[in-house]
């Protein structure tokens, strides 16, 4: 039977990815998203949210769940990563478009760097 967990960092980096993006605090996300400050300090510390935070959080976020799915120690592979990553900073209107392309350039070099490095183990 496949042995499953949830990437409580990789979400939390994103979160925190989000916050960056809409320049709020984490106070301001604890209170849009409805879960409590302290929840979102113990996931900064390494700990997994109870579900009922998980859930607003996803939903505040919009992200996915199944993005944080590890089975059997594998993430589930998105064919389409690079895209929606490139696609996200064209679409932010506070990038201007030299900002936009540069970030869109490392973005690809890094993910060809270690993609390659990946195919290699």
């Amino acid at each position: 039977m496949p042995r499953g967990m949830f990437d409580a960092e990789g979400f939390f980096a994103v979160l925190d990815g989000h916050r960056i993006q809409r320049d709020v605090t984490w106070r301001q996300i604890a209170k849009e998203s409805g879960v409590s400050p302290s929840t979102l300090t113990r996931m900064a510390q390494g700990k997994r949210p109870d579900v009922d935070s998980l859930v607003s959080l996803l939903a505040w976020s919009g992200e996915s769940a199944d993005s944080f799915m590890v089975v059997d120690g594998e993430k589930p592979v998105t064919t389409d990563a690079l895209a929606n990553v490139t696609a996200q900073f064209r679409k932010d209107p506070r990038l201007p478009p030299e900002a936009k392309a540069a970030i869109e350039a490392t973005v690809k070099a890094l993910y060809e760097q270690f993609a390659k490095t990946r195919k290699a183990k």
